[in-house]
């Protein structure tokens, strides 16, 4: 048995992990859908590790979006953890923040359609706009589907996005693996394919067609990259 935590990302939340679940603990693995605040890296990533220390057996680490940025940034001593699958992740390099990485190619639409409401306690909330939320973040799923996520997104800090990572990627240690989707309007396709070459991916899986949120869209191929990335380590 493997366990298999799942890390969300911004502007989303655990459901978007609904279709990959059922199939992963139908295969005997302990799966744990990690609450991720979208605060900022660092701060992120530090309750991630402590839920890592107390699991025993191997463990995957599975990231969407921002949670692929909370995901590298975790220790990898923390745990037997045995690899890395970035969904539509981002893989940062030290230095690096999740806005730098969306641009390592042009083609991101996100900065245009964000509102920012200012916190009393300092810093910025970021949500993308209700009514672009369709055509930029989930253009593969219904308009339906779209409208209740739209209204159900958590925000992320603006500086969440723009948080260098510290330290060395966890991609550094363990094998990695990137699944996209071929239209990615918040991070292009391009910059998830240098992010997976620098990283030296297992495996790169291209999603035709497939938006931003290709685990919701398209969870079957997730699943599939996921059962692999647990074969290839007995």
């Amino acid at each position: 048995m493997v366990t298999v935590i799942l890390i969300h990302g911004a502007f989303a939340d655990s459901e978007s992990w609904n279709g990959i679940i059922k199939p992963l603990r139908d295969d005997g693995h302990r799966v744990i859908a990690y609450a991720n605040p979208l605060r900022g890296i660092a701060a992120d990533a530090a309750p991630l590790v402590d839920l890592i220390r107390t699991l025993d057996g191997p463990i995957l680490l599975v990231g969407h979006s921002y949670g692929g940025a909370v995901l590298t940034a975790v220790d990898p001593a923390a745990g037997d953890i045995i690899g890395a699958v970035y969904v539509a992740g981002f893989a940062l390099q030290s230095g690096e923040s999740p806005a730098t990485a969306s641009a390592l190619v042009p083609g991101s639409t996100l900065a245009e359609t964000l509102v920012e409401v200012p916190l009393s306690s300092g810093g910025t909330d970021l949500y993308i706009q209700q009514d672009k939320y369709w055509h930029q973040f989930c253009a593969d799923l219904s308009e339906d589907q779209a409208a209740t996520m739209s209204v159900t997104q958590r925000p992320v800090t603006a500086g969440g996005l723009n948080d260098a990572l510290s330290g060395d990627a966890l991609w550094q240690s363990v094998p990695s693996y990137f699944i996209f989707g071929e239209l990615d309007r918040n991070i292009p396709a391009g910059a998830h394919q240098a992010m997976a070459g620098r990283a030296g991916a297992n495996k790169t899986v291209q999603v035709p067609g497939a938006s931003h949120v290709v685990g919701i869209s398209h969870p079957t191929k997730v699943v599939d990259l996921v059962r692999e990335a647990i074969a290839s380590v007995g």
